[in-house]
């Protein structure tokens, strides 16, 4: 069977990510090895410039977005979420956070422009020096009971 497409027009040329945001985005070892595992499986080609998802009607582009985001949603029915695509990127930006990243360098993960872009979303995320300062406190505390609870089961068992 044989389908005739239209020819390529600017809206369904691949474009780089918007206002120029290009970036290395830092994946971990083990997502490598299971995107690795994928393409050997569902993307086998000699070709090293093939989309990782590519389109549906015409595979020299990626997936078109309405594509993706319609995929997701069957697939999120299946599972039982509620979550957005989008929030994923949340997710991500929150673990970053919480894993103690600085505001630059998730603002460089994530392709916002400034750092401001970045705080205004999720500053409330970030702890602040009460934080800090309950955390040392809660340290110091837990270092000082620490070692006197043992002292005290120590002389129980004598």
């Amino acid at each position: 069977m044989s389908v005739s497409l239209p020819p390529l027009t600017a809206a369904s040329r691949a474009k780089p990510p918007k206002y120029g945001s290009e970036r290395t985005v830092y994946v971990p070892d083990r997502l490598v090895a299971l995107l690795a595992e994928y393409v050997r499986l569902y993307r086998p080609s000699d070709d090293p410039d093939r989309w990782l998802f590519p389109g549906s009607r015409n595979t020299a582009l990626p997936a078109h977005a309405a594509t993706v985001a319609r995929s997701w949603r069957i697939v999120r029915n299946q599972i039982g979420i509620e979550h957005r695509l989008h929030d994923l990127r949340h997710f991500y930006a929150s673990g970053l956070i919480r894993a103690g990243c600085d505001v630059v360098t998730v603002q460089r993960a994530l392709g916002h422009s400034s750092a401001a872009i970045t705080l205004t979303t999720y500053s409330h995320l970030w702890p602040d020096a009460n934080d800090r300062t309950r955390r040392a406190a809660g340290a110091l505390l837990e270092a000082s009971l620490g070692a006197a609870a043992d002292q005290l089961r120590t002389e129980r068992e004598i």
